[in-house]
Protein backbone atom coordinates (compact mmCIF):
# COMPACT_ATOMS: atom_id res chain seq x y z
CA UNK A 1 0.00 0.00 0.00
CA UNK A 2 1.43 3.15 -0.90
CA UNK A 3 2.20 6.20 1.72
CA UNK A 4 -0.02 8.47 0.24
CA UNK A 5 -3.29 5.69 1.04
CA UNK A 6 -1.74 5.22 4.61
CA UNK A 7 -2.04 8.56 4.99
CA UNK A 8 -5.31 9.36 3.56
CA UNK A 9 -6.75 6.31 6.05
CA UNK A 10 -5.75 7.96 8.72
CA UNK A 11 -6.66 11.32 8.13
CA UNK A 12 -9.98 10.12 7.20
CA UNK A 13 -10.22 8.23 10.14
CA UNK A 14 -9.48 11.45 12.12
CA UNK A 15 -11.59 13.42 9.84
CA UNK A 16 -14.83 11.20 11.22
CA UNK A 17 -14.15 11.87 15.07
CA UNK A 18 -13.11 15.80 14.32
CA UNK A 19 -16.86 15.80 13.01
CA UNK A 20 -19.03 13.53 15.69
CA UNK A 21 -16.98 16.12 17.94
CA UNK A 22 -18.02 19.34 16.23
CA UNK A 23 -14.21 19.87 16.28
CA UNK A 24 -13.15 20.14 12.58
CA UNK A 25 -11.77 23.78 12.68
CA UNK A 26 -9.82 23.40 15.90
CA UNK A 27 -8.18 20.15 14.90
CA UNK A 28 -7.43 21.06 11.36
CA UNK A 29 -5.64 24.22 12.94
CA UNK A 30 -3.55 22.02 15.57
CA UNK A 31 -2.63 19.83 12.44
CA UNK A 32 -1.23 22.68 10.71
CA UNK A 33 0.81 23.50 13.79
CA UNK A 34 1.68 19.93 13.92
CA UNK A 35 2.76 20.16 10.59
CA UNK A 36 4.84 23.18 10.85
CA UNK A 37 7.10 22.13 13.39
CA UNK A 38 7.40 18.80 12.08
CA UNK A 39 9.19 20.41 9.19
CA UNK A 40 11.09 23.30 10.52
CA UNK A 41 12.20 21.65 13.70
CA UNK A 42 14.92 19.48 13.07
CA UNK A 43 16.24 18.26 16.10
CA UNK A 44 12.34 16.56 16.48
CA UNK A 45 12.58 15.03 12.95
CA UNK A 46 15.96 13.57 14.09
CA UNK A 47 14.69 12.40 17.67
CA UNK A 48 11.06 10.83 15.41
CA UNK A 49 13.47 9.15 13.15
CA UNK A 50 15.57 7.70 15.19
CA UNK A 51 16.42 4.02 15.63
CA UNK A 52 18.08 4.33 19.28
CA UNK A 53 15.26 5.51 20.83
CA UNK A 54 12.27 3.27 22.12
CA UNK A 55 8.75 4.15 21.08
CA UNK A 56 8.49 5.18 24.76
CA UNK A 57 11.35 7.34 24.40
CA UNK A 58 9.83 8.98 21.23
CA UNK A 59 6.00 9.36 22.83
CA UNK A 60 7.12 10.98 25.37
CA UNK A 61 9.09 13.84 23.50
CA UNK A 62 5.96 14.16 20.99
CA UNK A 63 3.94 14.66 24.57
CA UNK A 64 6.10 16.90 25.78
CA UNK A 65 6.23 18.86 22.50
CA UNK A 66 2.92 18.72 22.00
CA UNK A 67 1.13 18.74 24.96
CA UNK A 68 -1.60 21.95 24.25
CA UNK A 69 -2.90 20.01 21.04
CA UNK A 70 -6.67 18.64 21.22
CA UNK A 71 -6.25 14.76 22.68
CA UNK A 72 -7.56 13.57 19.30
CA UNK A 73 -4.88 14.87 17.71
CA UNK A 74 -1.79 13.69 19.91
CA UNK A 75 -3.09 10.35 20.17
CA UNK A 76 -3.04 10.34 16.17
CA UNK A 77 0.55 10.98 16.53
CA UNK A 78 0.81 8.50 19.17
CA UNK A 79 -0.76 5.87 17.24
CA UNK A 80 1.75 6.69 14.12
CA UNK A 81 4.42 6.04 16.27
CA UNK A 82 3.34 2.79 17.81
CA UNK A 83 3.25 1.73 13.84
CA UNK A 84 5.99 2.72 12.48
CA UNK A 85 4.66 5.46 10.99
CA UNK A 86 6.20 8.50 11.90
CA UNK A 87 7.59 9.74 7.93
CA UNK A 88 3.85 10.26 7.71
CA UNK A 89 3.19 12.60 10.24
CA UNK A 90 3.23 15.50 7.73
CA UNK A 91 1.41 13.66 5.03
CA UNK A 92 -1.34 12.86 7.21
CA UNK A 93 -1.66 16.59 8.41
CA UNK A 94 -2.04 17.47 4.56
CA UNK A 95 -4.52 14.86 3.73
CA UNK A 96 -6.64 16.16 6.87
CA UNK A 97 -6.17 19.57 6.15
CA UNK A 98 -7.30 18.88 1.98
CA UNK A 99 -10.15 16.33 3.30
CA UNK A 100 -11.36 19.10 6.18
CA UNK A 101 -11.22 22.16 3.38
CA UNK A 102 -13.37 19.90 1.58
CA UNK A 103 -15.73 19.19 3.78
CA UNK A 104 -16.44 22.79 5.48
CA UNK A 105 -16.56 24.26 1.25
CA UNK A 106 -13.30 25.80 1.52
CA UNK A 107 -10.12 26.06 -1.01
CA UNK A 108 -6.73 27.33 -0.12
CA UNK A 109 -5.21 30.18 -2.30
CA UNK A 110 -2.24 31.58 -3.08
CA UNK A 111 -2.58 35.44 -3.80
CA UNK A 112 1.12 36.86 -5.42
CA UNK A 113 1.07 40.61 -5.00
CA UNK A 114 3.24 44.09 -4.66
CA UNK A 115 2.44 44.48 -1.41
CA UNK A 116 0.35 42.59 1.74
CA UNK A 117 -3.08 42.80 2.02
CA UNK A 118 -5.83 43.98 3.82
CA UNK A 119 -8.57 42.14 5.50
CA UNK A 120 -11.29 43.53 2.71
CA UNK A 121 -9.22 43.05 0.00
CA UNK A 122 -9.02 39.26 1.31
CA UNK A 123 -12.65 39.27 2.06
CA UNK A 124 -13.04 40.88 -1.69
CA UNK A 125 -11.26 38.14 -3.30
CA UNK A 126 -12.52 35.06 -1.48
CA UNK A 127 -16.16 35.97 -2.30
CA UNK A 128 -15.16 36.40 -6.15
CA UNK A 129 -12.76 33.63 -6.40
CA UNK A 130 -14.66 30.92 -4.34
CA UNK A 131 -17.10 31.53 -6.47
CA UNK A 132 -15.73 30.37 -9.71
CA UNK A 133 -14.41 27.27 -8.04
CA UNK A 134 -17.58 26.39 -6.59
CA UNK A 135 -16.46 26.66 -2.49
CA UNK A 136 -18.03 29.08 -0.34
CA UNK A 137 -14.51 30.82 0.91
CA UNK A 138 -11.22 30.49 -0.13
CA UNK A 139 -8.16 30.70 2.92
CA UNK A 140 -5.65 32.85 1.38
CA UNK A 141 -2.15 32.60 1.88
CA UNK A 142 -0.59 36.38 0.61
CA UNK A 143 2.83 36.12 -0.48
CA UNK A 144 4.49 39.36 -1.60
CA UNK A 145 6.36 39.72 -4.52
CA UNK A 146 8.64 42.08 -5.66
CA UNK A 147 8.63 40.89 -9.41
CA UNK A 148 5.07 42.13 -9.92
CA UNK A 149 5.29 45.02 -11.44
CA UNK A 150 1.31 45.30 -10.35
CA UNK A 151 -1.70 43.79 -9.70
CA UNK A 152 -2.05 40.14 -8.62
CA UNK A 153 -1.83 36.49 -9.08
CA UNK A 154 -4.17 34.20 -7.96
CA UNK A 155 -3.01 30.48 -7.69
CA UNK A 156 -6.46 27.82 -6.69
CA UNK A 157 -4.95 24.70 -6.61
CA UNK A 158 -3.85 23.54 -10.11
CA UNK A 159 -5.69 27.08 -11.68
CA UNK A 160 -4.05 30.69 -11.96
CA UNK A 161 -5.66 33.51 -12.74
CA UNK A 162 -3.17 36.06 -13.22
CA UNK A 163 -4.48 39.71 -13.62
CA UNK A 164 -0.84 41.27 -12.76
CA UNK A 165 0.57 43.69 -15.21
CA UNK A 166 3.06 41.58 -16.24
CA UNK A 167 0.74 39.27 -17.41
CA UNK A 168 -1.44 41.86 -18.88
CA UNK A 169 1.40 42.52 -21.14
CA UNK A 170 2.67 39.09 -22.17
CA UNK A 171 -0.90 38.18 -23.29
CA UNK A 172 -0.75 41.59 -25.22
CA UNK A 173 2.57 41.14 -26.94
CA UNK A 174 1.03 37.66 -27.71
CA UNK A 175 -2.00 38.94 -29.29
CA UNK A 176 -0.17 41.28 -31.45
CA UNK A 177 2.70 39.14 -32.52
CA UNK A 178 0.53 36.27 -33.41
Amino acid sequence: MSNSMVAKRYASALLQIAKEQQLLGVIEEELRVVKEVIQYTPELRAVLKSSRLTIEKKKEVVKQAFATVNPYVLNTLLLLIDRHRTNEIVEVANQFIELANEEMGIAEAKVYSTRALTDEEREALSAVFAAKVGKSSLKIENIVDSDLLGGLKLRIGNRIYDGSLRGKLERLERKLLG
